[in-house]
């Protein structure tokens, strides 16, 4: 009987270890295998956040300024890679608008295959913005005019170094479209041949659309004329009276005398006459501190009406040209505000229709 209850003995033991021996293969397992699933998250995680930094950023079109080159509801890649990475501005929580504020970080720009080219579509961080560059609102729009150029508007048509800027088909604007007497122009046919009708008095409409498709209005029977929207050299539109670049020019975004576009190693001489168009360059983006001795300026504690501009500007403007706000009202873009250039769409969301836009996907943006 004895020997009988040490075997039972025994193998309860034996059973007992087996368990224990099991449960702790079980628990190194799971601690394995949760091991390994958070360093593949941290490592995911990291290299999403090198991609970003140096190579690729997602970016959404929110607005209809780009159309109809890009159309609201457009995912985009912006490359970092064709101008340079900027290495970080600040210091915060990575994939937030998180930062530690009054902590500005030094910076350079990687070297890139290629320099800013006139007709590129850029994101950059909208200079009105305050606070570090980085941390600006990201904007998209098209560099009409780099460094250099000598930049004029005549009745909306831009003129980059004394030519007609290159028009791309895609670009729209405002026509003014007559119809006949009696006669009214149906909202859904115009919707259906790809354009916009807006608000606008008697047998005159407004319509935002493309050259093709103002073309082919033209020879509608209703149609008696149609007419880019021009407004007049001395028109001010207060609307948008914050923004003052064209009217210190003594413009509008229709009409703008003859600028040279920002370089770097430029030098102006600053006055009164023209102290609006180089205000933000000398305060704002070369942070310089200044004040006034007469008609000359004390920059950073010299008296001088010389300024040395410290890096390249460029002028930039939508793809739809009356519907978007960009260095016609508000002025140049700096190239330290330059995160890069939109290369591909990867996803396009239709928000009427509530259905993606299939033969979007994998385009590339010129």
């Amino acid at each position: 009987m004895a020997e009988k209850k040490e075997d039972k003995r025994k193998k309860r033991q034996a059973r007992r270890k087996a368990l224990e021996e099991r449960t702790q293969q079980d628990t190194t397992k799971a601690k394995s295998w949760a091991r390994e699933w958070m360093d593949a998250i941290i490592f995911a995680a990291v290299a999403a956040l090198i991609i970003r930094a140096l190579f690729l950023e997602a970016f959404r079109i929110p607005t209809p300024s780009m159309e109809s080159t890009l159309l609201t509801g457009d995912f985009l890649l912006v490359s970092k890679v064709h101008y340079g990475a900027r290495t970080p501005m600040t210091l915060g929580i990575p994939f937030t608008g998180v930062y530690v504020r009054g902590l500005e970080l030094p910076w350079f720009r990687m070297p890139g295959f290629m320099s800013v080219r006139r007709g590129d579509i850029l994101v950059f961080n909208y200079p009105v913005d305050d606070g570090p560059v980085s941390q600006k609102t990201n904007y998209i729009k098209r560099a009409v005019a780099v460094a250099g150029d000598t930049l004029m508007i005549r009745d909306k048509t831009i003129y980059i170094n004394g030519q007609p800027e290159q028009m791309e088909e895609t670009f729209e604007q405002h026509y003014e479209v007559t119809v006949r007497e009696r006669l009214r122009l149906s909202p859904s046919k115009v919707r259906a041949a790809g354009a916009q009708v807006l608000p606008s008095p008697g047998n005159t409409y407004r319509i935002n659309m493309k050259a093709s498709v103002a073309e082919e209005m033209a020879r509608w029977p209703e149609i008696e004329r149609v007419e880019p929207l021009v407004l007049p050299a001395a028109f001010n539109d207060n609307a948008r009276q914050p923004f003052t670049f064209a009217q210190g020019l003594r413009g509008n975004y229709h009409h703008l005398p003859e600028v040279i576009i920002p370089f770097e190693g430029q030098t102006v001489t600053l006055s009164d006459r023209n102290w609006h168009l180089y205000y933000d360059i000398v305060t704002r983006f070369e942070d310089n501190e200044v004040t006034r001795a007469g008609n000359l300026f004390v920059i950073n504690g010299d008296t001088t009406n010389q300024y040395t501009i410290q890096q390249d500007y460029y002028f930039m403007a939508g793809d739809s040209r009356d519907n978007s706000e960009d260095s016609r009202f508000w002025g140049f873009v700096p190239d330290d505000h330059v995160v890069g250039r939109a290369w591909i769409i990867y996803f396009s969301w239709d928000g009427e229709r509530m259905l993606p836009r299939v033969r979007r996907f994998l385009n590339r943006i010129n």
